[in-house]
Order: structure tokens, then C-alpha cells, then sequence
């Protein structure tokens, strides 16, 4: 489920000093943003968000001052160090955008389960699912084409590996066969230097 309800609260301190007790407090600052509303400064709870930002293509529906809001994370902010929160950015957006993502959501989590039960990394799968995407496929039909890329692309590497190693032996065993030749050369000459001694 990529639908996460949360429930924003006002904020009408501004500043780091403001920012920074409000993260001690368990929140954390934020801004929605988009059509249908002015620009509006929150506080989400840490736990919630940090939660709801672990899920892929999020959709977050904002209770806030009596309204509803169907938003995605538009700029997420960390400690470079700590990686906490330090600010999320929210933009509305329509019902049919959060149909989308939550299908794009849905066919990554097939695409994870289809690449562990054949074996593939995760990551080759699902970047082979978002280039099927950008081509106008539709993210779950799109998952066994990626999983199939996948598995020809592996097909190809193997076999590219195999003639890479048939090519490493086959010149070892040419050198090896020069050499060969190289040393029985050096035996029959000097034979044929006591041949013509006792000739004379």
C-alpha cells in the first residue's frame, strides 16, 4: 500500500532555532505547496514521515485544518551526517497522478518478488521495469518484460564471458604450442651439429 494518511499540524515558528525544537519535539518541519491551496508551512510527525518516505512512488494524504490533500514529496531535506529529516516539500497533486504512482509502486514491489523467485538482482529488474515505463508500457504489464530483459542481457554477458575465456585458452594454448615448437627446434640442432662431426 503506497497511500499513507497523515495528519499535519500548523506551524507558525520560523528559523533554524524554530526548526530545531520542533525536531526535538518529534516533527518535522514542512511546506505544501500546489493547486488549490497557498503555500503552507506544517509540522508532519518524524516517525510517520520517515516511515511513509521509505515506501517507492509515496502518495501522502495530508489531513490538515479541516481539508484533505493528495500530495507527493517533492524536495526531501537530511543531515548530511545523521541523515534525520530536516524538511520535506509537498506538492498537490491530482486523483489520476496518485493512480499512477501507486501502480508504478505496485509493479516495483512484483518486480522485487519476480526478481528474487528467478534469481536476477532487484535493482537490474526494476531499472529495466522504468525503462519499459518510459516507453509507454503499463508498470504491471511491464514487469515480466523487464524480467525477461533482464534475463537476456544475463544470457548475453554469460555468453560474452564464455567466448572471452574459449579466446584466453585458446591463446594460451597457442603459446604454448609455439613454445613447444621453439624447444624442439633448439633439440634438433644441436643433433644435427653431431651428425656432421662424425660425418667428417
Amino acid at each position: 500500500m503506497t497511500n499513507v494518511d497523515i495528519t499535519a499540524e500548523p506551524r507558525s515558528d520560523f528559523g533554524k532555532g524554530a526548526a530545531r525544537r520542533l525536531r526535538r519535539s518529534g516533527s518535522v518541519p514542512a511546506v505544501i505547496y500546489g493547486t488549490g491551496i497557498d503555500l503552507t508551512h506544517v509540522a508532519l510527525d518524524e516517525h510517520e514521515i520517515n516511515l511513509a518516505l521509505r515506501k517507492p512512488r509515496v502518495v501522502l494524504n495530508i489531513s490538515y485544518d479541516g481539508n484533505a490533500y493528495l500530495t507527493k514529496p517533492r524536495d526531501i531535506q537530511r543531515d548530511p551526517v545523521k541523515q534525520h529529516l530536516e524538511h520535506v516539500d509537498l506538492v498537490i497533486i491530482t486523483k489520476q497522478e496518485a493512480a499512477i504512482r501507486s501502480s508504478y509502486a505496485d509493479a516495483v514491489a512484483k518486480a522485487e518478488i519476480a526478481a528474487a523467485e528467478a534469481g536476477y538482482d532487484a535493482a537490474s529488474v526494476i531499472m529495466a521495469l522504468e525503462e519499459a515505463v518510459a516507453r509507454g508500457e503499463d508498470p504491471l504489464e511491464a514487469v515480466d518484460h523487464a524480467v525477461a530483459d533482464v534475463k537476456a542481457k544475463a544470457a548475453e554477458m554469460a555468453a560474452a564471458a564464455a567466448a572471452r575465456e574459449a579466446a584466453r585458452e585458446a591463446a594460451e594454448a597457442a603459446e604454448a604450442a609455439e613454445v613447444a615448437a621453439d624447444g624442439d627446434a633448439g633439440e634438433a640442432a644441436p643433433a644435427a651439429s653431431n651428425d656432421e662431426a662424425s660425418a667428417e
